[in-house]
């Protein structure tokens, strides 16, 4: 193996393990809010905007990184993001109000944004039939998500909730040493100087990034919000202890980080379009069946009313969810590898505008699910609402993507009939 190559392995594997850490720490208050929320009398609404803080900044910052990274390198940048969030993460466990958690949750949310650099950093040491591969490899750091859910939860019931954010500092810490000596730095992968953040963004007058930003608000921000939002859901539809609802919960989280590199994959073996596609039906059937509220209907019959009720128990729920975690970590990677094929040369501004979608999506979604459930009592409320969502990316895609084939195969086909009949 020759060292380039030696090099190029490394950055990815450091680069995962520091993306995974990192959104551990970003997904910390989906599980110690359910504590908080009981503590502090939490609103299912304040609750939704506890979890969403982090998700905000961490979706904010991911166009300034990505286009940092592409200037300065992906090495440096990460570095300095993961030094950045450790004194906040440690405060965390010192706060006492409301308040003083919405603020550093909005400085420990910068580990989000770590995506942006990890993406462009990660893809420019492989050549582009690998990217797709490389790439989801990266991603699948989202399974911090599900470690998040596996930690937090023992420390929690062991020594109180204020020594997860104690842990997670250390962990950071720790993690930006590591990763400073284990990785490289080329600058040939920099974009030159004279390229102004005016020239960068121009790549975002073309409307197909921002159908790749709505496909991303699902795949990625629907996975971000539901992540945070399972473990309470589990302990209020289920009656679960906080250890085994965080456990079934990372059924969906888990398959929906680890699995992204098998998503990357199949992309660069079935493109992008395919994999996406069967992506938004997938989740399209699982929404509709989550989102059927728990109901009870009587028939009457020959012999007098007969009632029936149509609920799912708590294994039910879990395959569904756990199908829908694996038909998004695919999605997350096949967004990308439409990225990484439509603009090789502009990676780190497109990675962080989509990023920037889908971590918007993450930080607004549970904030209306916890409106929601305010409003109507009903928990799958939730659902409902992403199957709405799921319905606008399928019509869109359709439109644009089907559609469009559809008419470009009949129009060659009729030109090569003209042709042959000429002759």
């Amino acid at each position: 193996m020759s060292t380039r190559t030696t090099q190029a392995f490394l950055v990815m594997i450091m680069s995962t393990l520091a993306f995974t850490v990192c959104f551990a720490v970003w997904m910390m208050f989906g599980v110690i809010g359910v504590p908080l929320k009981k503590e502090l009398g939490l609103s299912a609404t304040e609750f939704g905007l506890l979890t969403a803080t982090p998700v905000l900044t961490g979706s904010l910052v991911r166009v300034p990184l990505g286009m940092w990274t592409d200037k300065h390198g992906g090495r440096i940048v990460f570095f300095v993001l993961m030094l950045v969030t450790i004194v906040p993460i440690w405060l965390i466990s010192v706060a006492t109000e409301f308040w003083q958690l919405l603020v550093l949750g909005l400085f420990v949310g910068l580990a989000g944004g770590s995506f942006s650099v990890g993406t462009p950093y990660v893809a420019r040491w492989f050549d582009r039939k690998r990217q797709g591969l490389a790439m989801g490899v990266f991603g699948a750091g989202n399974s911090g998500a599900a470690v998040n859910k596996f930690v937090a939860p023992a420390i929690v019931v062991a020594l109180g909730w204020q020594v997860v954010p104690q842990v997670y500092a250390v962990a950071m810490l720790v993690t930006a040493i590591v990763f400073w000596m284990f990785t490289y730095d080329d600058p040939g992968h920099r974009v030159e100087a004279k390229v102004t953040w005016r020239d960068q963004l121009s790549a975002l007058k073309d409307p197909v990034v921002w159908k790749y930003c709505q496909y991303y608000s699902i795949v990625f921000g629907g996975y971000v919000a539901l992540s945070l939002w399972m473990v309470q859901y589990y302990v209020g539809e289920f009656g679960l202890d906080i250890r085994v609802a965080a456990l079934l919960a990372a059924c969906f989280s888990l398959p929906g980080g680890v699995l992204r590199a098998v998503g990357g994959y199949l992309s660069d073996r079935w493109g992008a379009h395919r994999v996406t596609w069967w992506v938004m039906w997938a989740s399209w059937i699982c929404l509709f069946l989550l989102a059927y509220p728990a109901t009870q209907y009587t028939v009457q019959t020959m012999n007098g009313p007969v009632t029936f009720t149509l609920a799912h128990n708590v294994w039910t729920f879990t395959a569904l969810i756990a199908a829908l975690g694996v038909a998004w970590a695919f999605g997350k990677a096949s967004v990308f590898k439409y990225i990484s094929d439509e603009y090789p040369h502009n990676i780190g501004v497109i990675s962080g505008v989509v990023g920037l979608a889908g971590g918007l999506g993450g930080f607004v979604l549970p904030i209306m699910f916890g409106a929601l459930l305010d409003l109507t009592g009903v928990r799958s409320s939730a659902f409902m609402l992403m199957y709405g969502v799921v319905w606008i990316s399928l019509i869109w895609m359709y439109w644009t993507e089907i559609k469009r084939t559809d008419v470009i195969h009949h129009t060659l086909l009729d030109k090569q009939g003209s042709v042959q009949g000429h002759y």
